[in-house]
């Protein structure tokens, strides 16, 4: 049996990143492999903020702090650290992944992805600029990236901090090359003259439908809406505005992710209890990309609000546009939450939507199969 590494964003405390990983793993084992969790030593990040020159345990009492700010109900906001807080000890584990750290494992093959590996022009210090999420010191006989994003970061980023010639050097190693979008396509063509493969994202192409057995039914006796998006980025007019509309429809709002002022309950669940609180609700409200994605494979009406980019700020048009125009949504996403009610009233044709999927399944998954069996 091949032995399988694969290095991700597996330790954030995200229900995206939980569920990316947990379905590339699921993908792989389908290949008769073993497979890991590979860890990464997090590097001094290429943009500095200000707040990271405090030591991690004051950024965490900030965040901490920060939380507390927020106009929301007390207990939502207890109920929100304690998600944060319980996060890794809850369902790390599900994935096979300990408190020790597993660096550069002798392995067949090491798999780079999926989620924003590459995006390593960012001010984030729990990610860093580690190049060994780039493939460097590892022990693998073959590397393979799948679905790697390089997210906000663009070759002129890479050029202007001058990473452009290292990070070239370190894709050319690479025996075979998946993005999940344009964008990073783009840099992988013009660093190394090679066209990637383009994949879509684990979690749309596992099948947790179908094929996930861990996924509960839920029953709550409420009809609700999700507002699946980061605490801070609903900002209060978009709030009241959401406020007034569920209202309007006789839904609760139903907050999963992060707290918001608009919400009626704020759902501290597992990952897998995620996607059955999608599949029961009458409609979806995100800002996120995997948002997006659990409306799609859950077959809500949605709606997609973009945020820009601008300066070194973390927006998410990019990634958004590339995905919804890929699967023939590009109509439901908007700048602006006014437009959700229109939007969420038009019907979605899920089968186009599968069809799509179906194709790309077969794809990935011959992906997968030729590179790690060949």
């Amino acid at each position: 049996m091949k032995k399988v590494g694969i290095i991700s964003m597996h330790r954030i405390a995200n229900y995206g990143s939980f569920l990316q990983a947990y379905a590339l793993k699921q993908l792989i084992e389908e290949l008769c492999c073993e497979v890991e969790f590979v860890d990464y030593h997090v590097g001094a990040s290429v943009i500095v903020d200000n707040a990271d020159s405090r030591n991690k345990f004051v950024r965490k009492l900030e965040k901490g702090l920060e939380t507390f700010r927020y106009q929301v109900p007390l207990s939502h906001k207890l109920s929100f650290i304690q998600y944060k807080q319980s996060f890794a000890k809850k369902y790390m584990p599900l994935l096979g992944i300990t408190n020790t750290m597993n660096y550069s494992p002798v392995l067949d093959c090491l798999v780079v992805g999926s989620d924003e590996v590459f995006n390593c022009i960012q001010k984030n210090s729990n990610v860093g600029y580690s190049l060994e999420l780039f493939g460097k010191d590892n022990r693998a006989k073959k590397l393979i990236t799948y679905a790697a994003s390089f997210g906000n970061t663009t070759l002129e980023k890479l050029k202007k901090y001058k990473k452009a010639d290292e990070i070239e050097s370190l894709l050319k190693r690479f025996i075979a090359i998946s993005v999940r979008d344009a964008n990073s396509g783009a840099i992988v063509e013009q660093l190394t003259g090679k066209v990637p493969v383009y994949n879509l994202d684990p979690v749309l192409i596992y099948d947790y439908i179908n094929c996930c057995d861990k996924i509960p039914h839920i029953k709550t006796e409420d009809k609700y809406l999700i507002l699946y998006a980061y605490a801070g980025r609903i900002s209060n007019s978009e709030a009241d505005w959401i406020a007034t509309y569920a209202k309007k429809k006789k839904l609760k709002v139903y907050a999963i992710g992060g707290i918001q002022k608009c919400a009626d309950r704020f759902v501290n669940c597992s990952p897998f209890d995620v996607l059955a609180y999608f599949k029961n609700a009458e409609e979806v409200i995100t800002d996120t990309f995997h948002g997006s994605i659990f409306s799609v494979i859950t077959q809500r009406s949605f709606t997609a609000l973009i945020r820009k980019s601008i300066g070194n700020s973390y927006g998410n048009e990019e990634k958004l546009y590339d995905l919804l125009n890929r699967l023939g949504l590009s109509k439901r996403m908007t700048t602006k939450v006014e437009d959700a009610e229109n939007i969420n009233s038009q019907p979605i044709d899920y089968a186009e939507v599968d069809d799509i999927l179906q194709k790309q399944r077969a794809l990935a998954k011959e992906y997968l199969r030729k590179n790690l069996e060949g």
